[in-house]
């Protein structure tokens, strides 16, 4: 399978210094590589966006577990907050209340500190642009960037 076209974010490299800024600012969060990881998979099944979920499974081993991360013994408490967070944050469309509830707010903050949880909110919200971004030019499964 061949996109439909070059990737946005080459055909306008100026996206990608802010991208890159961004991700920067994510690493300096103190959020772990482990969890976003973990985030991205989980963000990246519900999009449905082949590319990402086949880049994050190369670099996780709870891979197996994610997609029924809710039933599986496998993940703290902290990366249960987190994976709530995520969906809450891509499943807009589902919702019929607030996006994210002051309930699980409250879960997640007990778990992550400001920075910690700024990083979390900015790497969900750049998965979710990632995914929407390949799924709309059909950016195949193995494909690598950088």
């Amino acid at each position: 399978m061949k996109a439909r076209m070059t990737n946005p974010g080459y055909v306008l490299p100026g996206a990608m210094n802010g991208i890159g800024t961004i991700f920067q600012s994510i690493g300096e969060s103190g959020l772990d590589q482990e969890l976003s990881e973990l985030v991205g998979l989980r963000v990246s099944q519900i999009n449905g966006c082949s590319a990402c979920v086949h880049a994050h499974v190369l670099n996780l081993r709870k891979a197996g577990a994610v997609a029924a991360w809710f039933e599986a013994p496998f993940f703290s408490d902290a990366e249960r907050a987190a994976l709530r967070l995520s969906e809450a944050m891509t499943r807009l469309s589902d919702r019929s209340h607030e996006s994210v509830p002051d309930e699980l707010w409250d879960e997640v903050a007990d778990h992550f500190d400001e920075k910690e949880l700024s990083g979390l909110i900015l790497f969900v919200s750049l998965m979710n642009l990632f995914n929407r971004v390949n799924t709309t030019i059909k950016e195949p499964a193995g494909t690598t960037w950088g």
